[in-house]
């Protein structure tokens, strides 16, 4: 057979694998996807020293690597997953505890209808739906609760976790989700659940959830066994690392006029004793937050908020935010920002005089006052 006539008799072979592969390239897909984010940090009064200058990666949003996809399976329905690892863009390491996939890992199902579920390491329903209307939706940490005691700003996720999605329908949306302690013989032991529902209609938009959060049973295994990460980032809550559960309510609107967003959120966390406890009293942590975001042109946002949080029960304390910040995009994929945010506290945190602490950054004040100021840059991929 002559070289030509191989190639004709090849061609129909090699245009139907062509065929194929692009089909195969149609029914999956996957995505690399990543943020860098790094920012001068200056802080007055922290951890008792009086000025601090750092370079710190994830101010306004945590720097990550990550890879997500789909693949057609027919019917409309199509399975998903995400590995999502946390970085410092400054060291190089790894956060969340050193994990490879640490911020989030799942793999899911969505139907034709768009209900999708998901299983592993996850967010937990009022991250998805509540926080985007708060003002650390817009800015981050330093606009969040003072040491983000109601998980406002995600510092907790949650492992071995559940969790379902609705599609949006009539402008509703609902998720739930539970996270097993997975402790042999008590299965409630390091049991998290949590539900949420939001509404977006036009300019405005509300939100509501719940998030239940079981630090194990002595018992059965040692306390702080849990599905979820640690909530106990600061000297705002650190009294009560001993609780046997924390119990969150979490409520967010907003309305948008124009160039001008106003909103706010409240929230009600309890963290409750047990016997093995070493504080008697249920803690109740409520915070109270507004913010105003302006969108001065396409590319620059200016963000404004103020946070009152008061503990009560075993102790008794205030603790009063005031965040602004703006963002300017360079291109659609980098930005430049600027923060900053003044803490107040006054009260007893239960082992000691009450501690400023800005936002979600963990970095307590080692007094009653607390001034951070970022300037940064942010570059998404």
């Amino acid at each position: 057979m002559s070289g030509r006539a191989r190639w004709r008799a090849a061609a129909p072979a090699g245009a139907a694998l062509v065929l194929i592969a692009a089909a195969d390239v149609h029914a999956s897909s996957v995505t690399l996807y990543g943020i860098v984010d790094t920012s001068f940090v200056y802080t007055r009064n922290s951890g008792g020293t009086p000025d601090r200058i750092e370079l710190q990666s994830g101010s306004l949003s945590g720097s990550r690597i990550g890879l997500k996809g789909v693949e057609q399976l027919g019917g409309g329905a199509v399975a998903v997953f995400q590995l999502e690892n946390g970085l410092n863009a400054g060291t190089g390491q790894m956060n969340q505890g050193r994990r490879l996939f640490g911020r989030q890992s799942h793999v899911g199902l969505r139907s034709a209808g768009g209900h999708m579920i998901v299983a592993g390491r996850l967010y937990d329903p009022l991250t998805d739906l509540v926080q985007p209307l708060q003002g650390d939706g817009y800015l981050g940490q330093t606009f969040s609760t003072p040491g983000d005691v109601d998980n406002a700003d995600a510092s907790a996720r949650f492992n071995h976790a559940v969790k379902w999605t609705s599609p949006r329908a009539g402008g509703l949306q609902a998720s739930a989700m539970a996270a097993l302690g997975g402790v042999p013989g008590a299965a409630g032991s390091g049991l998290s659940h949590g539900a949420a529902l939001a509404y977006r209609r036009g300019p405005f938009a509300a939100a509501a959830g719940y998030l239940h959060v079981d630090l194990g049973n002595p018992a059965h295994v040692r306390r702080g066994a849990s599905s979820a990460d640690s909530l106990f980032n600061s000297a705002v809550n650190a009294a009560y690392a001993s609780a046997a559960a924390v119990r969150i309510v979490r409520v967010a609107a907003q309305y948008t006029f124009g160039a001008v967003t106003a909103g706010g959120y409240y929230s009600d966390a309890r963290y409750l004793p047990d016997g093995a406890s070493l504080f008697g009293r249920a803690q109740h942590y409520r915070n109270v937050s507004i913010h105003g975001v302006w969108q001065a042109t396409p590319a620059l946002n200016a963000v404004l908020a103020y946070n009152h949080l008061h503990a009560s029960g075993d102790s008794s304390a205030r603790y009063r935010q005031l965040s602004a910040g703006a963002a300017c995009l360079l291109s659609k994929r980098t930005d430049l920002y600027a923060m900053v945010g003044y803490a107040h506290a006054t009260g007893s945190n239960g082992s000691g005089s009450a501690q400023a602490v800005v936002g979600a950054t963990g970095v307590d004040a080692g007094g009653p006052s607390q001034l951070r100021v970022n300037a940064g840059l942010r570059h998404r991929f």
